[in-house]
């Protein structure tokens, strides 16, 4: 059995790890992105330290805009200079093995979905609630990317006319449940520190998670009664925060949402943790292997 790759790939850091079909790691390499003036460099530099044998396939995660049918990332906003990359025609030349690509929102859905709290599901959301706010969807047992990749941008989604700014849009979900927007809400805090000062009982603190939670809240029960799914997953800050989200989020959801569709939808946290870059990166090849096969 071969070895599966996965490039993890963002403005900090590019790394390469290699793993197994049941998406074990067996070895990691990261390099500084900045520290190259081309992705070519990038590219090769992580190649340079990967295994002499050709991988089952390579897995690629990262930011978007991208085009994962042609395989090119299309100029994301962290990554400077990649500009219209044909990365996946690049690695195929190089490697001679299959390449898949996907935006790192549904490469993490393909993680938890496979290998962490969706297991088992056919209908599953994953929410990315960090820097950014966006969902990967699992329907009908596979990934659902849209027309152009441009599926799950629940971030962009206008929760009220006013409000922290996210995604580009006042108001946003995004603008109300990430990184940034709760820094915006609690005066320039970022998350962490937010989280923590709630923990040491600062009442202004625990006012902002449960706005960044209500509003959690109302896209939770707009997910649900779109998408009727099993299991809705949430990584980054709600998973390492959850008791200050869950009780409000789901008193909305109560409110909000369908009966009929609320009731069969379990809302987790997700179980990946640090790991989940890697973990994304290997499934988007074990699963673009898998998807060829059917």
């Amino acid at each position: 059995m071969g070895t599966y790759w996965g490039l993890d790939i963002g403005g900090t850091k590019c790394a390469l790890v290699t793993g197994t079909e049941d998406c074990r790691v067996l070895t990691r390499h990261a390099v500084a992105t900045r520290d190259f003036e081309r992705w070519q460099d990038v590219l090769e530099a992580l190649l340079a330290q990967a295994p002499a044998e050709t991988p089952t396939a390579v897995g690629i995660s990262c930011g978007g805009p991208l085009d994962s049918r042609r395989g090119r990332i299309l100029s994301p906003p962290n990554l400077p200079g990649w500009d219209d990359v044909p990365i996946v025609d690049w690695l195929k030349t190089r490697l001679g093995a299959p390449v898949f690509l996907q935006n790192d929102a549904n490469a993490c859905a393909l993680a938890e979905w496979r290998f962490g709290a969706g297991r088992g599901c056919e209908n599953m959301i994953f929410l990315t609630f960090g820097t950014g706010f966006g969902a990967g969807l699992i329907l009908n047992g596979r990934l659902y990317a849209g027309t152009n990749d441009m599926a799950g941008e629940i971030g962009h989604v206008r929760a009220e006319k006013d409000g922290p700014v996210g995604y580009g849009k006042r108001g946003s979900f995004e603008g109300f449940c990430s990184g940034g927007g709760i820094a915006q809400l609690a005066g320039g805090k970022s998350a962490r520190e937010v989280v923590e000062l709630a923990g040491a009982g600062d009442a202004r603190m625990r006012a902002v998670l449960s706005e960044s939670a209500r509003r959690l809240g109302a896209c939770l029960a707009l997910l649900i009664d779109l998408f009727n799914p099993e299991r809705i997953v949430i990584g980054s800050i709600y998973a390492r925060a959850e008791r200050y989200f869950r009780d409000e989020a789901m008193r909305v959801v109560e409110q909000e949402a369908l009966p009929r569709a609320r009731c069969v939808c379990e809302v987790l946290p997700a179980q990946l943790g640090d790991a989940i870059g890697d973990m994304a990166a290997l499934s988007v090849g074990i699963d673009g292997m898998l998807q060829k096969h059917i």
